[in-house]
């Protein structure tokens, strides 16, 4: 660690400051989300495969969210469990690059398909009648095509503009992942060309998707108070609540990340960094119970699933 080459080639990520002692302790929930993001998210991405009543176009960006969320705990999870788990804090720069990539790639991709599917709503409850031939199959592989390459497209400079930087200060991260902001700045080089295209990618992305979200929002409300029947305006706006809850899931955090970067001095390192867990961790984790309590077909799927488990449990324990 005392060569300038062998610490010029590695970053050192953070836990939770002042919590070093219960480091082991903490690794025990976090294994806890990382399995309940992977078998909820593979549960739902299997129920909508097996069940051909759930071949629809809403189910179907459920599980362009589902891959996200996959992605989004592949992408962030290992390497907080190397810290709280093996006390393992150094990270090789291009797998530290490659990992912001990763991370900043799944969470456009979520908040672009959190916007297609706020579209989804919109089409389904102003034009019922033509849903399925608006939202027609080859449209839906579009979208989620394009959802794709703009995600990459946008993140692919990062890195490669990171990689060409030089980084001579202590390489001590603020967070237990990669992130473009924290990484830019240990940098001892001019960074502005680096933040003006972080804040490019921010505000057409992440600034842009919250706003049209809430374009939509508004279009569905007007749409559903010119419905006559009050028990059909209730229902209309039921069919939203599992995608209102995924997008303050992924939202809110992330406000209060950002608000907390604008006063920092005021914020401590630890609530900082529980904010940032909040923002990457818990909407992988919450999203498939959210849409299983409250989409009915999923539900039953789910709870068929388990009857069937239990009754194949009782079997071989008989035999």
């Amino acid at each position: 660690m005392s060569s300038s080459n062998h610490t010029g080639s590695y970053f050192f990520l953070t836990g939770l400051p002042g919590l070093e002692a219960v480091h082991t302790w903490l690794s025990i929930p976090l294994c806890a989300m990382y399995v309940a993001s992977l078998t909820g998210n593979s549960l739902i991405l299997w129920v909508v495969r097996s069940e051909p009543s759930l071949h629809q176009p809403m189910y179907y960006f459920l599980s362009m969210l589902a891959v996200t969320d996959l992605g989004l705990s592949a992408s962030t999870l290992p390497s907080m469990l190397t810290i709280y788990m093996l006390g393992l804090r150094e990270v090789a720069v291009d797998a530290c690059l490659a990992q912001l990539f990763f991370i900043h790639t799944f969470s456009i991709m979520e908040s672009s398909v959190l916007l297609t599917m706020a579209m989804d709503r919109f089409v389904a409850i102003s034009n019922p009648l033509h849903y399925g031939t608006i939202l027609t199959s080859s449209r839906i592989t579009s979208l989620g095509l394009a959802i794709m390459v703009r995600s990459i497209g946008l993140h692919i400079p990062a890195p490669i503009m990171l990689k060409k930087l030089p980084y001579c200060r202590n390489h001590q991260l603020s967070h237990s992942y990669c992130l473009h902001p924290d990484v830019m700045k240990l940098a001892c080089a001019d960074t502005h060309i680096n933040s003006a295209y972080g804040l490019f990618v921010v505000l057409s992305t992440l600034g842009m998707d919250s706003v049209l979200i809430v374009l939509s929002y508004g279009l569905i409300l007007q749409t559903v108070l010119s419905i006559a029947s009050k028990a059909e305006r209730l229902k209309a706006l039921n069919t939203c609540v599992s995608h209102i809850c995924a997008v303050l899931l992924f939202y809110t955090p992330m406000i209060g990340l950002s608000m907390m970067h604008r006063f920092r001095k005021q914020a401590s390192p630890c609530s900082h960094i529980v904010l940032s867990y909040l923002h990457f961790l818990t909407p992988p984790v919450l999203n498939p119970v959210v849409y299983t309590i409250k989409t009915k077909q999923i539900r039953l799927r789910m709870r068929r699933l388990f009857q069937l488990g239990g009754v194949g449990i009782r079997v071989s324990q008989h035999h």
